[in-house]
């Protein structure tokens, strides 16, 4: 990523050039919603995430202004401001679109399909990767793993998730968000802006009607090896990657118990110091005694 000459200023300690000020109301704002969130540290720096979400969700990307006001609200150089804000993707550099349209094109989502949805929306929405729609609406970017692969492949809007995309139905997401219609995520609360999104990553509560409810959790696909685990869900079928019929449940298999089967830390190990038929000779140390 590159840097503006007053950045490398002040990482290389010379005079930085003022930042614009915020407006005063706007200011004595930002500092009471600060207050309460540094209040939730027992050290103030450590509130420094948090703050970079809060000024972020004023202008939409994370400024000059709002990182001198993350330097004077907690007591630090802008140098350290500046360093976190520049290693964490999440937060934005430069303005950006209502929705942050992430495609992942990691190993599992780019086989089953990534790649293809974003080459796709790059085409339909006549950008690149890190630019935004001349509406101001959606900028899209190609995203790193999410944790999401047994929904592969997964698009993230505003880091929430839209499960087993395919070209047509992430240009039908896309067209349905610059159209203003509402958008559902697979898992999660329904849409809000990037700007409503950092502040709720600020601690902030959502505060619109029934959002917290809508929320959620992991979704069944993500939890069916927890389950198996508790005897809690029946052994899975196994379908045919071509689509054929699906196998008949197989019968559950008994799971010896940690006295029938010792784990490889237990166990005996045939290593060249248990096993006669390949000793090991003398270390290079004990050649020299």
């Amino acid at each position: 990523m590159t840097t503006s000459s007053s950045e490398r200023g002040v990482s290389l300690g010379m005079p930085e050039l003022p930042a614009p000020a915020y407006p005063d109301d706007v200011r004595a704002r930002l500092e009471a919603d600060a207050r309460e969130v540094i209040a939730r540290y027992p050290d103030s720096r450590s509130a420094l995430l948090p703050l970079l979400h809060l000024v972020q969700s004023e202008e939409g990307h994370v400024t000059r202004t709002g990182m001198r006001f993350c330097a004077d609200m907690l007591g630090l150089t802008t140098a350290e401001v500046t360093a976190v804000a520049t290693f964490y993707t999440m937060y934005r550099r430069g303005p950006s679109g209502d929705y942050q349209v992430g495609v992942c094109t990691n190993t599992l989502c780019a086989v089953m399909g990534g790649d293809a949805i974003f080459e796709t929306l790059q085409e339909h929405l006549g950008v690149g990767n890190g630019e935004t729609t001349d509406d101001g609406k959606v900028t899209l970017e190609h995203i790193e793993c999410n944790a999401a692969c047994d929904y592969a492949p997964v698009v993230m809007v505003n880091w929430e998730f839209f499960d087993n995309q395919t070209p047509a139905s992430a240009q039908r997401l896309v067209d349905d968000l610059r159209a203003g219609r509402p958008v559902q995520p697979t898992r999660g609360a329904r849409l809000c802006t990037f700007k409503e999104t950092a502040r709720i990553l600020a601690g902030f509560p959502d505060e619109r009607p029934g959002a917290v409810e809508e929320s959620g959790g992991a979704g069944p696909a993500s939890l069916v090896g927890l389950r198996l685990a508790k005897g809690e869900a029946a052994p899975a079928r196994v379908v045919h990657p071509r689509g054929g019929p699906a196998e008949e449940p197989r019968e559950a298999v008994h799971e010896p118990s940690p006295a029938e089967h010792l784990s490889s830390h237990d166990a005996p190990l045939e290593t060249s110091a248990s096993d006669p038929a390949h000793p090991a000779g003398p270390t290079a140390e004990e050649e020299g005694e």
